[in-house]
């Protein structure tokens, strides 16, 4: 289980900490028109995000299993709901990625999706389910 959690943590860390650079982004009120603009990085946490969600349910879903997480229909469910919310989230950051420019007030309405924050609040969510996990092996073994 130990490399399934560590592939869902690396997803999750690629995932929020493109959301981090999308806020520090969305904050400096780029308009896109600015000479020697870059978004050679911006677009680097975009893709490392795009790359993170592609598979994340899979990711889980081996992680439950390994674990033999019980009763496995709720963690199939949430699974269903994870890939969802991934696929809609994907669409949403690949329309960004797609476009020529990439201004601050873009950005600022990406991070406003309802989309992305449903796929962040999931990863919130399975975050604690690991730590509660994780704790839950560590007292069993003492």
């Amino acid at each position: 289980m130990a490399d399934a959690l560590a592939d869902i943590e690396a997803r999750c860390d690629a995932i929020e900490g493109c959301f981090e650079y999308n806020l520090a982004w969305a904050a400096k009120g780029v308009s896109g028109d600015e000479p020697g603009l870059s978004t050679t990085e911006l677009r680097h946490h975009l893709i490392g995000a795009v790359d993170a969600i592609q598979g994340l349910g899979q990711s889980f879903r081996t992680a439950v299993e390994q674990a033999g997480l019980q009763p496995a229909v709720r963690y199939t469910d949430f699974i269903s709901t994870l890939e969802r919310d991934g696929k809609d989230a994907l669409v949403t950051i690949e329309l960004v990625l797609a476009q020529p420019v990439i201004s601050s007030q873009l950005i600022d309405n990406l991070n406003a999706s309802l989309h992305l924050r449903a796929l962040l609040t999931d990863l919130f969510l399975i975050d604690e389910l690991i730590k509660a996990h994780t704790k839950a092996e560590a007292q069993a073994a003492h």
